[in-house]
């Protein structure tokens, strides 16, 4: 890690222990009134037997914010960070096959809520205010086991709660049913993590169900995109945020897609890939989670133009995205990426020659280490039909 992300790592502490010297009471106690963002979270730590709870402010009032990515676009690094940091986790140790009684219908009833709910938390022991920025995992705010929970005013949305009670769809119905019914992708992500979806119901911890989330619908738009036309340019859309450069190229082809990321470690400039065609992907991804949040992006793009095409990401994560804060910002960076005005070239390699023409990675060692070219070269299964 570069001298330039320590930096920023120690700055934004350095912020947030000053908060402290302020209000350090409110995140070091055995208790938390506040508003919650609405926001639940379940570990994986110990799976199956897994830590859940709420994740709380000390304070009262809209919170939304807090915990919305959908909202978060054009936010600093820093500001994000602080919002995450500002959420005090409570927590109790559950099996993730327990998705009834009265703590969890509680949290169930938290995330099916349409506003902020006001929330009580009595922690066993005093939280300790102390936070950990390690450059590996997206932060959070201190943690306490919970005693006693109290949460009011909730109201549920008229489209999740009826997904919750239709015990009959299974959990990919489910997800689809409420992506179509406009509800954010995060609240769908926390209703899958808190066991609300499906018909044999359980906890999933919030990282798997943030993956799993994402590659249901992207997978299903997958399947609308192939029956559509094949563009008939090459178009390369670009954004950056949060130290995050990304660059994404729609050629004429029949659906492939591959994404690739850069980034530096100790001054040593690693890579990671993974890519599909007509037939999906059938292992974890090399990038795990970034692939699917990237894909979700693409092709809710592809369908709301009603087009079919090829399609390369570069990623190049740079030294100033010190904190990693969860994929939900590489989603977002795509969906601000096709929105804005792309470049149109005429060939392939004019594309890739302006995708990365700002990135400190050559054309040539990006083609290298993915596999793009090869699958230009290769017949599609749609070639067979």
């Amino acid at each position: 890690m570069s001298s330039n992300s320590q930096d920023i790592r120690r700055a934004i502490l350095s912020k947030w222990h000053e908060n402290l010297s302020k209000y350090g009471n409110l995140f070091s106690s055995d208790s938390i009134s506040g508003t919650s963002p609405p926001s639940v979270f379940v570990g994986s730590y110990n799976y199956p037997k897994v830590f859940v709870g709420p994740m709380v402010p000390p304070i009262h009032g809209d919170t939304s914010l807090l915990d919305n990515p959908e909202r978060w676009a054009g936010k600093s690094l820093e500001e994000i960070v602080n919002f995450r940091l500002n959420l005090v986790r409570g927590i109790q140790k559950v099996s993730i096959h327990q998705t009834d009684g009265r703590y969890i219908e509680n949290l169930q009833e938290i995330t099916m809520s349409s506003k902020p709910t006001d929330s009580d938390l009595q922690f066993t022991k005093t939280t300790s205010a102390n936070v950990s920025l390690d450059g590996e995992s997206a932060p959070f705010g201190p943690i306490g086991e919970i005693k006693s929970a109290k949460f009011y005013g909730t109201s549920a949305t008229k489209s999740i709660e009826k997904t919750f009670y239709d015990k009959d769809l299974n959990a990919h119905d489910a997800v689809l049913h409420l992506y179509n019914s406009g509800i954010d992708i995060s609240k769908i992500q926390k209703c899958f993590s808190i066991g609300m979806l499906g018909q044999k119901r359980k906890l999933v911890p919030t990282k798997w169900s943030i993956t799993a989330t994402d590659d249901i619908i992207s997978k299903f738009l997958t399947e609308e995109i192939l029956n559509f036309p094949l563009i008939d340019s090459y178009r390369v859309f670009r954004y950056d945020h949060l130290g995050n450069l990304f660059s994404v190229v729609l050629f004429p082809h029949r659906w492939i897609y591959e994404m690739i990321e850069a980034w530096y470690s100790n001054g040593v400039l690693g890579f990671g890939s993974d890519y599909e065609d007509a037939r999906g992907i059938n292992h974890p991804p090399e990038i795990a989670g970034a692939y699917f949040a990237a894909k979700l992006g693409v092709t809710e793009y592809l369908v709301k133009n009603k087009i079919q095409s090829g399609v390369i990401i570069l990623r190049e994560i740079q030294p100033e995205y010190s904190i990693p804060v969860g994929v939900w910002q590489v989603r977002e960076g795509i969906r601000s990426a096709m929105k804005q005005t792309p470049l149109i070239t005429d060939t392939f390699d004019g594309a890739i020659t302006f995708a990365s023409k700002k990135m400190s990675i050559s054309k040539s060692e990006w083609l290298s280490k993915g596999n793009i070219m090869k699958l230009i070269r290769q017949k599609t299964i749609a070639d067979f039909f």
